[in-house]
């Protein structure tokens, strides 16, 4: 069965992690992906490490690895003419193009989306950049943690209070991902848009708008109330009770979603009466009198351990979870039954372990054909494949440094 993208060829031009992360989920679902690097030096994250696979002259980095799965990689030099009309030869042939240079930075090279879609009108064109293609704030470059905190993200992260030592960036680079799925699913509705048109589009995809976006309940929450959110630790703003608690011996983490849940937890803890108490039968009530209530919860959790509690609510269908490492959450009976962890062989021989993609097709599998490439490793295939070109148009090429 083919995969649900196959017919579909995307010139990756993007570095670091928002755009990698879309051009792999294309990749995931059955696209061409080429990426396009820098000779010699290729992405920015081949060289964000430790860790690394493999040893110093073979040695790849794990985030790199984590974002450029079933790709193909090609060098080519945009500040030589040759190197710019290359990438119009590849554009010409391709349905997606994907960068996240700063705003002016392809056009200044002859690559910006009016220049190439003289030569493919049916170009999805997608652009990630931190504060988008328009604005006062366009030309300013942004990484992931600035992003979390310009954009609302680490005033609601991190322990109770307003002190300025209480705010954290969530663990991974959550903004840089989230613009990457608004991408992904932005290149899809272009996609679709252009079978009933025949016109490719300019998507503009900013890191600061996306993170803004998805501040959802929190962001609705300010614009209801009109008053800022705070940071709660692992509690939630309009849910009681709705965080971690410390057991006997380590912690655990509830999510009461309903009343009807909560009289379940009150049954479960052997506390029928908190369910038919007026200060907490429903969940404004408890969101009321959240501190007497969690204080009093927290007083009942400490006496028994994590096990004891997670097997008791677990038979009393309360939703509620261990607060497990990355060790755990890879390795453990649910990782081995869903195939959490896959191994793709690289061009070295290495095995390659990457974490697998969440969907699962029933008619277009997910593809798991190529590792993260080498640095350059695809660029003779590629040439010759999409653009026909000689060998010696390639050697060419290599000798004046296009490639």
């Amino acid at each position: 069965m083919a995969a649900a993208l196959s017919n579909i060829r995307v010139v990756d031009m993007s570095r670091i992690l928002a755009g990698p992360w879309a051009g792999q989920l294309l990749g995931d679902y059955g696209a061409d992906v080429v990426k396009v690097e820098r000779p010699c030096v290729g992405d920015d994250t081949r060289q964000w490490g430790p860790p690394w696979l493999g040893a110093e002259d073979t040695r790849e980095s794990a985030y790199f690895l984590s974002a450029n799965r079933n790709k193909r990689s090609i060098t080519v030099n945009l500040a030589s003419e040759q190197g710019q009309q290359l990438i119009r030869d590849l554009v010409a042939n391709a349905d997606v193009l994907l960068e996240n240079y700063k705003v002016g930075t392809m056009s200044r090279f002859g690559l910006g989306h009016d220049e190439l879609k003289a030569l493919n009108p049916g170009l999805v064109y997608c652009s990630i950049s931190a504060f988008g293609q328009s604005g006062s704030r366009a030309s300013e470059p942004g990484y992931d943690a600035m992003i979390q905190a310009s954009a609302g993200l680490m005033s609601i992260t991190g322990t109770e209070g307003r002190d300025s030592d209480s705010p954290q960036k969530v663990g991974v680079a959550i903004a840089d991902i989230m613009a990457g799925m608004y991408a992904t699913t932005a290149i899809l509705a272009a996609l679709n848009a252009r079978e009933q048109t025949g016109r490719g589009q300019h998507i503009d995809v900013p890191l600061y708008d996306s993170q803004v976006a998805w501040l959802a309940n929190q962001a609705m929450n300010y614009l209801i109330s009109g008053e800022a959110p705070r940071r709660m630790g692992t509690a939630h703003p309009n849910l009681v009770p709705y965080q971690a608690f410390a057991a006997s011996d380590g912690s655990l983490m509830l999510a009461i979603g309903n009343d009807a849940q909560f009289k379940a937890f009150a049954d479960c803890i052997g506390e029928p009466d908190l369910a038919t108490d007026e200060r907490f039968r429903r969940n404004s009530d408890r969101i009321a009198n959240r501190a007497e209530l969690v204080k009093r919860l927290q007083r009942i959790l400490s006496k028994g351990t994590t096990q004891y509690w997670l097997a008791k609510l677990s038979a009393s269908g309360v939703p509620a979870g261990p607060i497990n490492d990355i060790e755990e959450v890879l390795t453990n009976q649910h990782a081995l039954e869903r195939t959490f962890v896959r191994h793709l062989k690289n061009a070295r021989g290495q095995q390659v372990p990457t974490v697998s993609n969440p969907v699962d097709f029933s008619e277009t599998p997910v593809g798991y054909k190529l590792a993260p490439p080498l640095l350059g490793e695809h660029t003779d295939e590629v040439l010759r494949e999409w653009l026909g070109y000689s060998d010696d148009l390639i050697a060419e090429l290599r000798s004046s440094a296009a490639v």
